[in-house]
């Protein structure tokens, strides 16, 4: 059976519409804010997301670093009073806005593992081969988290944060085996689960190190968050 030619122009321009309306409806407004902590999420990145609603008079609950319903509804919150697409889940502009900002974990490329192996065999040199991924994981960890540098060398350079820079550890040959846990720590493993902290409880008396929860222990040293 055929058809008038007019008829199929207007079947062919019904069907263009149809399709500019589906593109249409998958284009991301300037306000709209795709999500990267949303329910379910855990972690530092959520404890400071609770945080700073806190300090807004937005978040009345504990400071858990789970985003559970009670997160969302004062993400939520915020986002209206910010005129942000309220979606509950907070993205690039919520957390823009609200003073976060996070880095990334860098690639496991020549340059990074380099950098990463030469402070991994500076301080923790001697440590179980755990241990020294773990030392790794946390160095990445602070990348991530709104309280450190955002990039690699940021947190490795940062004024105070690690002994072996000023000691001259830093600066000694680099053992075998921190290549490859610096390779494992930026390709994903993190022994401490998500610790920002470590320290030796024979080598310091700092009150600030000995006053945080510890996670976990690996050798000699005392992962915390």
């Amino acid at each position: 059976m055929s058809y008038p030619r007019s008829f199929i122009r207007t079947l062919s321009a019904v069907f263009l519409i149809i399709a500019a309306l589906a593109l249409a409806s998958h284009i991301v407004s300037p306000s709209a804010d795709h999500a990267l902590s949303s329910v379910g999420s855990r972690g530092n990145e959520v404890k400071a997301i609770q945080e700073k609603l806190a300090e807004r008079g937005l978040f009345h609950e504990d400071i858990t670093g789970y985003y559970g319903e009670k997160t969302r509804e004062a993400v939520i919150r915020f986002q209206k009073q910010q005129g942000i697409s309220q979606t509950g889940t907070a993205g690039p502009l919520t957390l823009k806005a609200l003073g976060i900002t996070v880095g990334s974990v860098p690639a496991a490329n020549e340059s990074n593992v380099y950098l990463l192996a030469r402070i991994i065999s500076a301080e923790a040199r001697g440590e179980p081969y755990t241990g020294q991924v773990a030392v790794g994981a946390v160095i990445l960890n602070r990348i991530e988290h709104p309280s450190f540098p955002d990039t690699l060398a940021g947190v490795i350079y940062q004024n105070g944060a690690f002994t072996a820079i000023v000691d001259g550890q830093f600066n000694q040959p680099i053992s075998d085996s921190a290549y490859s846990a610096a390779r494992d720590a930026l390709n994903g493993w993190d022994p401490t689960g998500g610790c920002i902290y470590y320290y030796n409880p024979a080598k310091t008396s700092n009150k600030f190190m000995w006053s945080r929860p510890t996670v976990i222990t690996i050798g000699a040293h005392r992962f915390c968050t």
